[in-house]
């Protein structure tokens, strides 16, 4: 393997990279910027790459480890996240002066309930333990098997294991609890709410039911809904979706609110 073959190659998923890296910071910014350094230790390491793994692997390797490193003196976000930032939002009449501006001018400027379920998903996962968000990824949206992720983390198939079934299970519980689109008794109905303020003339209820999650609510096991859930995940490229410059607004919006909240707390 050569530098000019890792180009070629690195371009074939460094978008499923970037997007990887955003869903674990929750930065655009940091998402940039960990994606420039993943492939310059890259480029700096090749000799070391002896294709006992797949280079994509590999690669996945040295951000991870780059992510870990920023994020391991970071705080968690707490599990109502989305009530805290949302709050906050209503307090700032700037904040949806900005969103709408993006609504109305920019070609990735929709509202869908099904993109911000999956930018829910993104800031919920922060309140898990890292490794726990890490293999959780990974596995479930990413597609690597539990013996690649074990390379990745440097850790023990049974540890990575591990981190997914508690994983899994913590999210499972947090999403059945608050979300109002799986679970009548759910706390959260912001998918709706925003819907209704971005898209006033849309029927809320009309457009969650195209979800298959929604449809399946009442019948399939939390499981199930939670696999539906991370479809949408694996469907969705943050970055390039007709709604990626409104999420990735709110995204920030949630990252500086989270910044402050935990500074405070």
């Amino acid at each position: 393997m050569n530098i000019d073959n890792l180009a070629g190659e690195f371009d074939s998923f460094q978008s499923e990279l970037k997007s990887f890296l955003l869903r674990m910071t929750a930065s655009v910014q940091d998402s940039e910027d960990l994606v420039q350094d993943t492939y310059i230790k890259a480029q700096t390491s090749i000799s070391s790459f002896r294709g006992e793994s797949s280079l994509k692997t590999w690669v996945f390797a040295i951000a991870a480890n780059l992510a870990r490193d920023l994020l391991r003196t970071r705080q968690r976000w707490p599990e109502n996240v989305t009530d805290i930032c949302k709050e906050a939002a209503l307090s700032n009449p700037h904040f949806f002066q900005e969103a709408m501006q993006i609504r109305h001018t920019s070609p990735q400027g929709q509202f869908e309930i099904r993109e911000h379920v999956a930018f829910c998903f993104t800031c919920v996962a922060k309140s898990l333990p890292l490794e726990q968000q890490l293999t959780l990824l990974l596995k479930e949206v990413y597609g690597f098997t539990v013996n690649e992720i074990a390379q990745i983390m440097a850790q023990t198939e049974a540890m990575v294991k591990y981190y997914l079934r508690v994983g899994r299970g913590k999210m499972i519980d947090i999403f059945e609890a608050r979300c109002s689109l799986i679970n009548k008794q759910g706390v959260c109905y912001q998918c709706t709410e925003l819907n209704g303020i971005f898209n006033p003339k849309q029927n809320s209820q009309e457009e969650a039911v195209k979800i298959q999650m929604v449809r399946d609510a009442e019948n399939a096991s939390k499981e199930r809904l939670f696999d539906l859930r991370l479809q949408i995940l694996q469907e969705l490229d943050p970055f390039e979706s007709g709604a990626a410059v409104l999420q990735l607004h709110h995204l920030e919006h949630n990252r500086q609110v989270m910044e402050a909240y935990l500074d405070e707390a």
